[in-house]
């Protein structure tokens, strides 16, 4: 198999990263490699597939802890020798059960501390999560996405039995089904009765002579499973979708886990969102603001007209009302605000500066309300 990257080296960052770092880096390359800013661009699509790969393991602590430790084995059970193997004590006291949860997601389960009722009773299946980009748009507006994840399904072939078709499991001949052993010991405390688990049917009550040749005998498969999310308008950054039901198979009639789908939003060159208000920083010449000016303002809806009043001042900030983003249980809107930055102006002509210290000279000190009201604060000050 083509060996994995390191993920830190994937997300181009320290393996010392904070949190904050982590996820600055990842929203970085998403933008970067986001397959809606970089249609038909297939590296750019298997970039974007790496990139959410590492974020994945190293957005969760306890996966990047184990990343930390084992390398690729420790999060990705296919790789190489196929996790983690025996170095937690392995599975063979759980049978065909222990080998699939072993074989897909790792980790031990112990020895035989857990008895054949637990090992037969109903088992609700995994819990699956995966992180989905969205633009700012989408976001806003809502969408839908598929999203791929892979799956522990029951075997098709012998519907979960683990059996050959055509052929059965049966019963157990030294537990008789049950499971379990029961020994009785004589002491001179009196006689003491203790059961096990079988070890030939490993508590499972049944053996399988002929196994199904898709599952290998265990009865479940490992499959990618594609499914569609309807993201709601006004979602935000971090937010969970829950799909129900549709995470990995339970066992022994157990219900099946569900899919944890974890907002990302990437962000966008002109809006900043703050909850349901946007913002949009819009810079207006020295003119504009001193005699007023007609702006031609985005908003998410489109382009709308805002009369900038004369005398407007570096940093003021209007408010179009309702021109935000959809509260996300549908009632009402944000607004957006329009912070305007006054921008000088750089590398005149030597026409323009004379025109500008003409000005400059027309203009009395009544003109400027700040610089009178601070002039007025220094006589005070000294004055004291």
């Amino acid at each position: 198999m083509a060996e994995k990257r390191d993920f830190y080296e994937v997300l181009e960052i320290d393996k010392n990263a904070t949190d904050e770092e982590i996820k600055k880096a990842y929203r970085k390359l998403a933008k970067k490699y986001h397959p809606d800013l970089n249609p038909g661009d297939k590296e750019a699509e298997e970039k974007m597939k790496e990139v959410n790969g590492a974020y994945e393991i190293l957005s969760d602590k306890e996966k990047r802890a184990k990343y930390d430790q084992f390398g690729h084995a420790g999060v990705d059970p296919s790789y190489g020798a196929g996790g983690y193997g025996g170095g937690f004590g392995g599975f063979e006291d759980f049978g065909d059960l222990g080998d699939i949860f072993g074989s897909f997601f790792g980790g031990g389960f112990g020895g035989g501390s857990r008895s054949s009722q637990r090992r037969n009773a109903p088992r609700r299946g995994d819990d699956l999560s995966v992180h989905v980009q969205l633009t700012f748009e989408e976001a806003a507006f809502g969408c839908t996405k598929d999203i791929t994840v892979m799956r522990v399904e029951k075997c098709a072939t012998c519907d979960a039995t683990g059996a050959k078709p055509g052929t059965h499991a049966e019963t157990c001949p030294t537990c008789g089904g049950a499971g379990q052993v029961k020994t009785t010991q004589r002491t001179p405390f009196g006689v003491f009765q203790s059961a096990q688990v079988c070890s030939t049917c490993n508590g499972k009550g049944k053996i399988i002579k002929t196994p199904c040749e898709t599952c290998d005998g265990k009865g479940y498969v490992r499959k990618k499973f594609t499914a569609t999310v309807k993201v709601p308008a006004g979602i935000n950054e971090g937010q969970t979708i829950s799909l129900g039901g549709q995470g990995s198979a339970g066992m022994n009639g157990g219900p099946n886990g569900d899919i944890y789908v974890t907002i990302e939003i990437i962000p966008h060159d002109i809006f900043t969102r703050k909850g349901n208000d946007v913002l949009v920083e819009m810079p207006v010449t020295f003119v504009q603001a001193t005699l007023g000016a007609t702006l031609i303002v985005p908003t998410i809806d489109g382009k709308v007209e805002y009369n900038l009043p004369e005398g407007t001042q570096p940093g003021a900030v209007f408010r179009l009302k309702n021109r935000g983003i959809q509260n996300l249980q549908g009632r009402g809107r944000g607004d957006q605000y329009i912070k305007i930055n006054v921008e000088i102006p750089k590398n005149l002509s030597k026409t323009q500066k004379e025109l500008l210290r003409k000005f400059e000279d027309s203009v009395e000190d009544s003109n400027y309300v700040g610089k009178k009201s601070f002039g007025e604060k220094i006589k005070d000050f000294f004055n004291k």
